[in-house]
């Protein structure tokens, strides 16, 4: 499966990989709302969103976030379920996920 050209817009040169699983790999786009910032994940489809969501928050914030603070948004609607895999949570190859707060914080 060729990589798709969302995941070449405005992302870092690294790729993180999830481990392997059955299934093809999708190559995702994952972007952070508050940041401004992107990154490219390549995930098999039995993967979890959980997963996806972890990976993406080790990346954007090193020193550490809670994952519940956080919500995973697929063509603008949040993944309810983030146990079920990506396949199964309508992702498809090329897909960008939108990671934010799920609290919008006060601009001070």
């Amino acid at each position: 499966m060729t990589v798709p050209f969302v995941s070449e817009l405005r992302t870092t040169d690294d790729t993180i990989v999830l481990g392997g699983g059955d299934g093809g790999v999708l190559h995702l786009r994952v972007q952070s709302a508050e940041l401004w910032d992107a990154l490219r994940i390549d995930a098999p489809e039995s993967a979890p969103v959980a997963a996806v969501k972890n990976a993406a928050l080790e990346k954007f914030f090193p020193d550490g976030a809670s994952s519940r603070e956080f919500v995973v948004k697929l063509r603008g609607f949040e993944i309810l379920d983030e146990n079920e895999s990506l396949g199964a949570s309508g992702v498809r190859n090329g897909s960008t996920l939108l990671l934010s707060r799920r609290r919008r914080r006060p601009v001070k």
